[in-house]
């Protein structure tokens, strides 16, 4: 039995207002965006007022068993520090937030409990100019949560990274990006001490095969051989996977695959973000019954 639920990846925001390519999104109605220039459903479309509240997170993860969420950021959003200060303000024992790293912009942790650097996204993709942003997060004791390119592009920066902080605390989120060549390389920095890899975005990843995800599973057992079940961490990438599925889906095709055990399933839906991200003191939400 899977007692407790811990979402490693997730966003908010009052007002999405970011930028891709030099160009803004921005919320239009009816849970679509402008994403710069093009029109996309960027949350359910019963998200009809644009705002991505934590009010409707809870009540998702209240119906879907989650005990707890870790709170990232996207450049795509926005930076989103102030409403996450007061989303957690409401939800302290739930929640962990991450600040945002923006290139040439003031950074901050007092009162997070990790930042996040979207690596893909930067303009310099030399991770090794980031060293003291990777010192300071080290000696504050707080966690990195870091989106890299695709396949192995950054991963040799990475690792220096990783040797000269080594009691620094850091998860790979959107599973290496799986389903690009190379993948396995991001997942192999795992191996180090203090390294996770959280699936934030899987079934984004994996949406042209869809519900139940074998393929899905398949790429979680072939990280499991690389770096250890005890590394990795279960992320929904909730809200813009829920246009293709229910909050509940992207946890429910793990709890009834045949292919993980019972501890398997244990570890990587909640023990290992319980023992990465420092959460204490959880409940199970009681379950909910459903009209059907």
């Amino acid at each position: 039995m899977v007692e407790i639920l811990i979402d490693a990846h997730v966003h908010l925001w009052e007002r999405q207002q970011g930028m891709v390519n030099g160009k803004p999104v921005f919320g239009i109605g009816g849970g679509r965006s402008n994403f710069g220039g093009e029109i996309r459903q960027m949350m359910p479309p019963y998200m009809e007022d644009g705002k991505n509240t934590v009010e409707r997170l809870m009540a998702n993860m209240d119906y879907a068993g989650v005990s707890a969420a870790v709170v990232t950021q996207e450049y795509i959003d926005g930076n989103q520090d102030e409403y996450l200060l007061t989303a957690k303000d409401k939800y302290k024992n739930r929640l962990k937030i991450c600040s945002l790293y923006e290139e040439n912009e003031k950074w901050r942790l007092e009162g997070f409990d990790g930042l996040k650097i979207c690596a893909s996204r930067l303009k310099d993709k030399n991770l090794i100019k980031l060293l003291p942003v990777f010192k300071k997060v080290e000696e504050a004791g707080k966690f990195i949560s870091i989106d890299l390119a695709d396949g192995k592009e950054q991963v040799q920066d990475m690792q220096a990274l990783i040797d000269a902080c080594p009691d620094l605390r850091i998860a790979i989120g959107h599973f290496g990006m799986v389903t690009t060549p190379g993948w396995q390389k991001q997942i192999a920095l795992a191996c180090n001490k203090n390294v996770y890899i959280e699936s934030g975005g899987l079934t984004w990843l994996f949406n042209k095969e869809f519900y139940p995800y074998h393929e899905a599973i398949d790429a979680i057992l072939e990280a499991r051989d690389i770096c250890g079940m005890d590394k990795l961490m279960w992320g929904s990438d909730y809200p813009r996977t829920m246009t293709a599925i229910t909050y509940k889906m992207s946890t429910d095709f793990i709890l009834k695959t045949d292919k993980m055990t019972v501890e398997e399933k244990k570890a990587f839906l909640g023990d290992n973000a319980v023992r990465f991200y420092g959460f204490s003191g959880l409940q199970k939400p009681e379950p909910i019954a459903d009209m059907l």
